[in-house]
């Protein structure tokens, strides 16, 4: 493997496209630490000190890279156009218009990229101003108020308009530079950025691990016991992300004799199949009782629901499970077009043994692929909680549990095996060993 990684650098093209790739992750992170002019960026430093398990500022600056705590010019990341992008794919089978535009190829998709972007300005414009609102009167968030203002000018006005303006152009910088990457990089871009503000956050989690040894609350044992259950949570994310149910497909094919031959392949049907998009979904929801508790802290109902969404309160895992487990389904029945499937593996002549084409063959898809639902479904929904559990079983700081599953260790496992698995092809079509003998991942193989 380390033969293959040197082997990299052999090869112009990779390794043109390997540099590219990691000079635009140094401007990520460098975007991702410069302030929004206005910002008192000492008060910040010393207010989020103040709390660092919140959620806010603990999952999604987690998933910024850290941009968030430092009220960044790229604070925003690239999630509103990872929403966008969501909400079109959503849209598509319910909009005539778009699912039209779909079937026309890349004049198509190159209408519907168009729209994306536009709707990536409206959720940056939305998402701009909470976030802004939060940064002046973080009590809108249900967060302690600071001791002193972190914004500079008494005009918030003046301090709302330009970082509104900042944070959508950072945005729609980085989904630029994501699609350079995915042009003229190595893997996808867009994914790569994510994935690099996640592991951004990895050195301070093993400085929280190593503090932790040495004041006595973490001894050798637990150490050596969350070594262990990394590694296996983390085989465990790859096994899921590359799991697949082949369905045997036997298309007929006319030999040089003119006889008919069958030829057997086989059709993936991912156990991961919605991906980390349900937590998405989850997280996002879950977010919205905060913010109402935040607004309306007076009230005695509210004071009342209050504790039970927490993070640390079982009712606020169960429905934050229960939530995964249907939005999983629903994406599922959303993308996945059995009876399209069937369709068009009649069209091509082909068939699965044993099933009669058209509605037989649709109906045999529709059940297999909700039993292998079924399956992904329970893996992704502890992989979203354990990290929950781990932190409190443990008392460790979520910062560290975070890295142990959830949407970070899924989204950097994907990334990492499709990066790998693009330089791979890039070795091997010149001749070079790959990163396993076989010339080929192994868990690309599929389960």
């Amino acid at each position: 493997m380390f033969s293959a990684f040197i082997n990299c650098f052999k090869v112009k093209d990779l390794r043109d496209r390997i540099l590219f790739t990691v000079g635009i992750i140094l401007l990520c992170r460098l975007a991702a630490n410069i302030p929004c002019p206005g910002v008192d960026t000492a008060a910040l430093k010393a207010y989020i000190s103040s709390f660092q398990d919140q959620a806010l500022f603990g999952v999604v600056d987690i998933f910024s890279g850290g941009a968030i705590s430092n009220f960044a010019i790229a604070a925003l990341g690239v999630m509103p156009y990872i929403s966008a992008s969501i909400i079109m794919q959503l849209m598509m089978p319910v909009i005539p218009t778009l699912e039209k535009l779909q079937r026309e190829g890349e004049s198509g998709r190159q209408k519907i990229n168009q729209y994306t972007r536009y709707l990536t300005i409206v959720i940056c414009m939305f998402q701009g101003i909470a976030i802004v609102g939060i940064m002046m009167n973080p009590r809108l968030a249900n967060l302690p108020t600071p001791k002193e203002s972190l914004v500079l000018f008494d005009d918030k006005m003046m301090f709302m308009i330009p970082a509104l303006i900042i944070l959508t152009c950072g945005t729609m910088i980085f989904m630029w530079l994501g699609e350079q990457v995915t042009e003229r990089g190595i893997g996808q871009g867009v994914s790569i950025i994510i994935a690099i503000g996640i592991l951004s956050r990895l050195p301070q989690a093993v400085g929280k691990v190593v503090s932790s040894v040495q004041d006595g609350t973490l001894d050798g044992v637990k150490v050596i016991i969350l070594l262990i259950i990394f590694f296996s949570v983390t085989a465990a994310t790859i096994m899921f992300t590359q799991g697949v149910r082949k369905v045997p497909i036997q298309m007929i094919r006319k030999s040089i004799g003119g006889f008919a031959q069958p030829d057997t392949t086989y059709m993936p049907l991912k156990v991961g199949f919605a991906g980390v998009m349900p937590i998405i979904f989850a997280s996002t929801l879950m977010t919205i009782p905060g913010l109402i508790i935040g607004r309306f802290q007076g009230n005695k109902f509210v004071q009342f629901i209050s504790p039970y969404f927490s993070q640390t309160h079982p009712v606020y895992t169960i429905t934050f499970a229960v939530l995964i487990i249907l939005f999983s389904y629903f994406w599922v029945a959303n993308q996945f077009n059995p009876m399209q499937i069937a369709d068009n593996l009649k069209k091509d002549g082909a068939y699965i043994p044993g099933i009669r084409p058209g509605q037989p063959t649709a109906q045999f898809l529709d059940g297999t692929m909700n039993r292998v639902t079924f399956a992904g479904t329970m893996m992704l929904t502890f992989l979203a909680v354990f990290p929950s559990i781990l932190s409190q079983m443990m008392g460790i700081d979520y910062l560290v549990a975070s890295f142990f599953g959830g949407t970070s260790l899924l989204i950097m496992a994907g990334v990492v095996l499709d990066t790998l698995s693009q330089m791979e092809s890039h070795l091997t079509m010149r001749n070079y060993e790959g990163f396993l003998k076989s010339g080929k991942l192994r868990s690309r193989s599929g389960v």
